[in-house]
């Protein structure tokens, strides 16, 4: 069955493949890795600012163009594809995600700057949410004129280089309250940021440290209701992740067929060869697999459109993460198994993808945490039902929900 797209959404798929295939090519890459410590400033110009990709998904009020999540995972596959070095996941599918669920004034105006390509933005949120509940960093100690920020995160997306920093902190004298604040990274001073030496050099993390750094009142963009605008983010940016995982894993395919399909060993090319024929199915099973999840739970996201993900919804964008970190890491295997003895080499591709797949599928869900909170939630589901047998569980988990059925229509 083909996925149903509109004619709107290939549009917007295949531009943006055809940018980044021109823009963000492999020699691109390596530069921005060799000599900007992994950000390519001038291709974030092009899509921030130059071709509105920042807008796509924001609210029209703020100068966005008001589409949804699958407008905005069709470009994070794409940028996964050629693992761009630019900052769009902690601008817009993190920190844009959270400030457009905050009604404060300096939400909206920080939005419409990201709207315009003005500046970049990070969510300091940790790595392993949703999946595992830990205290947040921060504390927020109120002052006569705002607050003052202190804490330490140690693993936060572009976080040297981020023009707006959001900080959950916990608010202090006010038991389990949790604050959303704007930080303003040129206007205040106390940041040090520290850049990680990583795995996945494309994707720059670094250690934040907060000493006493002190915002206005009005830099406290949610108070109450925090804690479910954080929550929904690292949702969406699970999901977000997948789609850029999905990316990879088919860009690691077409390397190697085009690999094997040029190589030559006993008079015949590689690619002619059974065994390579069949290793390459699996990619693509596992491939088509994913795309089927992450698209489908995107159209169940747009459905959806509650202030907090519906479990059913959950179910949907957890199951398609596993898929997501499956495909990508088996697809980065067999890409450097099936280049022979040049796939590990910095000369080749393959290395790239391998790095990025392992460390994204360490993020926003593990497979092992993802299938627990799957398991663990369809059997309380089933149990409510007067059943308790959780395989059965585990089946009324992954089914495919309305919006993932019709999205295979």
């Amino acid at each position: 069955m083909e996925l149903s797209l509109t004619d709107e959404q290939a549009m917007i798929r295949d531009a943006a493949a055809d940018v980044l295939a021109e823009r963000s090519a492999s020699a691109d890459v390596r530069r921005a890795l060799e000599h900007s410590a992994g950000r390519d400033d001038a291709l974030w110009a092009t899509l921030a600012g130059e071709l509105g990709w920042n807008a796509l998904a924001l609210p029209e009020a703020a100068g966005g163009v008001g589409l949804g999540a699958l407008e905005q995972v069709l470009l994070m596959e794409q940028l996964g594809r050629r693992v761009a070095c630019v900052p769009y996941l902690p601008t817009t599918c993190l920190a844009a995600t959270a400030l457009a669920q905050c009604d404060a004034p300096a939400a909206h105006a920080w939005l419409a700057k990201i709207a315009e390509g003005a500046c970049s933005a990070t969510l300091a949120l940790p790595l392993d949410m949703p999946f595992a509940a830990q205290p947040f960093p921060f504390v927020a100690d109120e002052t006569a004129g705002g607050y003052a920020l202190s804490g330490v995160a140690d693993f936060v997306i572009d976080g040297a280089r981020a023009d707006l920093l959001l900080i959950p902190a916990r608010i202090a004298n006010e038991a389990r309250s949790v604050g959303l604040f704007a930080v303003d990274v040129a206007a205040v001073s106390g940041i040090v940021a520290t850049p990680l030496d990583t795995l996945d050099g494309t994707r720059p993390i670094a250690r934040v440290v907060l000493d006493d750094v002190r915002v206005t009142r009005d830099a406290l963009l949610a108070g109450r209701d925090a804690a479910s605008v954080l929550d929904r983010t690292a949702w969406f940016a699970v999901l977000a992740l997948a789609a850029e995982q999905l990316g990879g894993a088919q860009q690691c395919l077409d390397l190697t067929l085009d690999y094997t399909g040029q190589r030559v060993q006993f008079g015949r090319a590689i690619a002619s060869f059974q065994a390579v024929k069949h290793r390459c199915a699996q990619m693509m099973v596992l491939i088509e697999s994913a795309r089927s999840a992450v698209l489908g739970a995107a159209h169940a996201w747009d459905a959806d459109g509650g202030a907090t993900p519906s479990a059913a919804l959950r179910a949907d964008v957890a199951a398609a993460k596993a898929a997501a970190n499956d495909a990508y890491a088996f697809c980065a295997q067999e890409a450097i198994q099936l280049h022979g003895g040049v796939g590990f080499t910095w000369e080749y591709d393959p290395q790239l993808y391998f790095k990025r797949a392992q460390a994204s599928g360490a993020q926003f869900g593990t497979t092992p945490q993802l299938l627990e909170w799957i398991a663990g939630h369809a059997i309380g589901d089933v149990a409510t039902n007067g059943r308790d047998d959780p395989t059965a569980a585990f089946a009324h988990a992954t089914r495919p929900s309305a919006a993932r059925a019709g999205a295979l229509q």
